[in-house]
C-alpha cells in the first residue's frame, strides 16, 4: 500500500498495524475540539472554545445524598447489569421532559436510552446507512455527528441554513439533484433548535414544511435536540417528532440540562426502528450504566428541575448578552447572529482571514476558540469560528473577547499590507 501523505511519516513507521486496518478507519479524525482541549483549559487561558455545561449552580451536597439513600436502598440494582433498552423508570421520566416540546403521544416503550448522544447518532447510522449513502445535514454541521458519518463511511451532503433554519427549498432540491446522481438519500439530520455551531433556530413556520418533504421523499428525520429547553426567553419551540410520529427520530440528552458526564440521552422512534435501536445498543455496549440512569432518576424525582432549568436559561442569557456586546465593542467590523438560546455565538471574521491559521496565535494570546473548518468535511469555514459562552463568567467572556480581537486586528494589519481591501466589509449577520 502506498503512503498516505495524510499520515504522519512517523505513525506510518512506528505502527505495525499499518495497512490491516478497516477501510472505515481511514475516515476517522481527530475532532478539532478534542484536540484544543489540552491547551484551552489551562488557567491563564479564556476558553471560548468547549460546550461545557456550568455545573457550578447544580446541588451536589443534597444530590450526594440522595444518591446516597438510593445506593444504601438499591445499590444491588445501580451496580447491576440492566436492559438494553434502558430503566423504565427513566423512560416515564423523560415523557414528562417531551411534554414540554409538544410530544404527549409518546409511550416509555417507545423510548431507547443510550450513553450520550454521540451514542444515539451511531446507533442510528449504523441501524439505517450502508457505506456510500447519503446523509443530508445542516451546513455547519455538528462536528460529533460528522466523526460518526465518516466512520461509516457515508456521504454527507449541506444544506444551506439562515437565520431560521434549514432552507425547506434548499433541502427538497438536493434530495432531487442526489436521486437524479442515483444516491439514496436515506436520513436528514437536525439540530433544530439553537443550533450547534451556527445558533440558529428552525422557524415555526419551517417545520412542518421539513417535514413534509422529508415524508414525500421517504427521508428519516433524525432530530437531535439537546438544547430545546434552553431558550432564553423561557420559550419552548414544538419539536419535530410533535407533528409526526412515523417519520422521525427524535434524540435528546441530559448533558446540556443536568450533566454530562453522566453519558445520559435517549432517543424516540417509530417500532420498528426502535427494535434496531435495542438490539443495536445492546451489540454495541450490552446495555447503558444502570447507576448513571438510576443518578439521573433521583435527581429528576427530588429536585425541582424545572426551576434548575429556568436558572440556566437566565445564567446562559446573561453570558450570552455579555459576549455579543463584548463584540459589538471590540469586532464590530465581524458579523455574527444573536441566538434565541443554547451555547454559541457562530462569527463570521474578515474576508482574507483564516480561521484555523489564526488559532496558534490567538492561543500565544491566551484565548481559545474552535475554527469553522472543524464543522464541515471539505474544508469549508475558515471565515467563521465557534465562539462559546457557556462556561465562562460575563467578566471572563469579555476579557477573551478583548484577546480576541487583538489577534483579529493584528491579522488585518499583516493582510493589508498586502491586501488593502481586506475588513472593509460591514456587519450583515448580526440579529
Amino acid at each position: 500500500m502506498a503512503d498516505n501523505p495524510n499520515i504522519p511519516s512517523k505513525v506510518i513507521r512506528n505502527d505495525p498495524w499499518f495497512g490491516s486496518y478497516a477501510k472505515r478507519a481511514e475516515g476517522m479524525r481527530a475532532s478539532e475540539i478534542r484536540a484544543l482541549f489540552a491547551v484551552a483549559n489551562r488557567p491563564e487561558v479564556v476558553s471560548l472554545a468547549g460546550g461545557m455545561p456550568y455545573l457550578g449552580r447544580m446541588p451536589f451536597d443534597e444530590l450526594a445524598d440522595q444518591v446516597a439513600d438510593m445506593l444504601r436502598k438499591q445499590g444491588q440494582v445501580a451496580w447491576q447489569y440492566g436492559s438494553a433498552q434502558g430503566d423504565p423508570h427513566l423512560r416515564e421520566d423523560v415523557l414528562q421532559i417531551m411534554e414540554l416540546e409538544g410530544i404527549k403521544d409518546a409511550q416509555p416503550d417507545d423510548v431507547v436510552i443510550v450513553n450520550g448522544s454521540q451514542s444515539g447518532i451511531d446507533l442510528i447510522t449504523r441501524v439505517m446507512c450502508d457505506p456510500g449513502d447519503v446523509i443530508l445535514a445542516e451546513a455547519p454541521n455538528y462536528v460529533g455527528a460528522l466523526g460518526v458519518f465518516q466512520s461509516f463511511q457515508v456521504d454527507v451532503v449541506n444544506v444551506a441554513m439562515d437565520g431560521d433554519g434549514l432552507i425547506p427549498e434548499v433541502l427538497e432540491q438536493t434530495i432531487i439533484e442526489q436521486r437524479k446522481a442515483g444516491k439514496q438519500v436515506k436520513m436528514l439530520y437536525t439540530v433544530p433548535n439553537f443550533h450547534n455551531p451556527a445558533g440558529a433556530t428552525m422557524s415555526r413556520e419551517r417545520r412542518p414544511k421539513v417535514i413534509e418533504i422529508a415524508k414525500k421523499y421517504h427521508v428519516l428525520i433524525v432530530e437531535d435536540n439537546p438544547y430545546g429547553l434552553l431558550a432564553f426567553d423561557g420559550q419552548t419551540y414544538p419539536a419535530l417528532r410533535s407533528y409526526d410520529s412515523e417519520g422521525i427520530v427524535y434524540m435528546s440528552s441530559f448533558s446540556k440540562i443536568i450533566a454530562p458526564g453522566m453519558r445520559v440521552a435517549w432517543m424516540v422512534a417509530p417500532p420498528g426502528i426502535r427494535q434496531k435501536l435495542v438490539l443495536a445498543n445492546e451489540s454495541a455496549i450490552l446495555c447503558p450504566s444502570n447507576m448513571s440512569q438510576m443518578t439521573i432518576t433521583t435527581y429528576l424525582d427530588n429536585f425541582d428541575w424545572k426551576s434548575q432549568i429556568n436558572d440556566y436559561r437566565g445564567m446562559y442569557k446573561e453570558r450570552c448578552d455579555a459576549m455579543d456586546e463584548a463584540l459589538k465593542e471590540y469586532l464590530p467590523y465581524c458579523s455574527w447572529l444573536k441566538p434565541k438560546g443554547g451555547f454559541y455565538i457562530w462569527l463570521k471574521i474578515p474576508d482574507g482571514l483564516n480561521a484555523k491559521d489564526m488559532l496558534p496565535r490567538a492561543i500565544t494570546a491566551k484565548v481559545a476558540y474552535v475554527s469553522g473548518t472543524a464543522f464541515y468535511d471539505d474544508g469549508q469555514g475558515a471565515d467563521h469560528m465557534r465562539l462559546s459562552f457557556c462556561y465562562p463568567t460575563p467578566e471572563r467572556i469579555r476579557e477573551g473577547i478583548r484577546r480576541l480581537s487583538t489577534v483579529i486586528d493584528n491579522e488585518l494589519d499583516t493582510v493589508r499590507l498586502f491586501e488593502p481591501e481586506v475588513g472593509t466589509g460591514t456587519r450583515k449577520e448580526r440579529g
